[in-house]
């Protein structure tokens, strides 16, 4: 669970890090930004006058990680109205960097044929429950993702414990470091995330501090040790309340594909679409009357049956499985549509 809409600064940070098979830094190297906007053209060779070739992603086992952020709510690419769908229906951003990989994995830019010199495809698996805590997704689904022996593991979580006035982001980073620490060691690279900032989200907007402080200790545990960062507080585009659905704490299928964009610019890769934190075109204000009785129905839909939940002790994952509990090959069929939603 990623808390509300937010406005924030664009960027990316990413860090040099050994893929797995090569040896892990013992002292990481600088954090480098990169930028929503496109940057200067690529250097051309001299020799041959042409743009050198674009970066292809050494990872072959990618691992996903954390709550309904990662599981993919509400990335519905079949349809389906949100919350009455399988967990199988629900794409997402992880889903969608797992094809983004499997693709630039291959001389041909095709995620069937990508596969190293022997032959082995690009395989991934989403071990991601909607409604979990961090301290279960680091208690099981890290030592579920270790016995698979991953080059690439994305960790996400702490959305849903922010939620909770009693949750204390600095103990969160110290077991979340030694996730991250156990992960490194075992030769993997891994993706972290941070919170978005809910500035202008009702009610979600009183985790701010909270997730500001999470956040530093998440930049400060990827330079300590070597891991890359997507910065979902940094994206500009996420401020729209059009990327959000309707219960205003999860994405889009647009907002979903945005985010995977952000991850291949924080795993050093390009993103396919250069615009891709660009934001969209503004709308008028909506009156004060309409805005009061959509904050009505949203606490009538959405926020009375979470805190329902809550007062019982459930969560919206309780005996839900993961959605792709095995590594397998990437797929094309739950491809991203070629729509690039900016202005509707």
């Amino acid at each position: 669970m990623t808390p509300g809409p937010s406005p924030a600064q664009t960027g990316t940070v990413t860090r040099s890090s050994a893929p797995a098979g090569r040896s892990v830094p013992t002292s990481p190297g600088p954090v480098h930004a990169v930028v929503g906007a496109p940057g200067p053209a690529p250097a051309r060779d001299a020799a041959q006058g042409t743009a050198p070739t674009r970066a292809t992603a050494p990872w072959r086992r990618y691992v996903a990680l954390g709550d309904s952020f990662t599981e993919g709510l509400w990335d519905l690419p079949d349809g389906g109205t949100p919350g009455e769908v399988a967990p199988q229906a629900c794409r997402g951003w992880a889903d969608l960097l797992a094809l983004h990989l499997a693709t630039q994995s291959a001389p041909a830019g095709n995620a069937a044929t990508a596969r190293d010199a022997v032959g082995t495809p690009l395989e991934y698996a989403n071990l991601a429950i909607r409604g979990r805590l961090l301290g279960p997704i680091l208690a099981e689904q890290v030592p579920a993702a270790l016995a698979m022996a991953p080059d690439l593991v994305s960790l996400v979580g702490g959305g849903n414990d922010m939620l909770r006035p009693t949750a204390d982001p600095d103990a969160m980073a110290v077991r979340l470091e030694d996730a991250v620490v156990r992960l490194r060691a075992a030769g993997a690279d891994v993706l972290l995330g941070t919170g978005v900032d809910a500035k202008d989200s009702p009610l979600v907007s009183r985790t701010r501090g909270r997730v500001a402080v999470y956040n530093t200790h998440i930049w400060s545990i990827a330079r300590r040790q070597g891991a890359h960062v997507v910065d979902l507080w940094g994206m500009r585009s996420l401020r729209d309340w059009r990327m959000w659905a309707p219960d205003r704490i999860h994405l889009t299928s647009e907002g979903h594909r945005r985010v995977a964009q952000g991850a291949l610019a924080a795993l050093g890769l390009e993103p396919d679409d250069p615009r891709w934190d660009d934001p969209l075109t503004p709308l008028p204000a909506s009156p004060r009357l309409a805005r009061m009785r959509e904050d009505a129905q949203w606490l009538r839909e959405h926020v009375y049956p979470w805190a329902t939940r809550r007062l019982r002790g459930r969560s919206s994952g309780d005996e839900r499985r993961p959605k792709r509990p095995h590594p397998a090959p990437v797929q094309e069929d739950r491809a991203p549509a070629p729509e690039q939603q900016r202005d509707a």
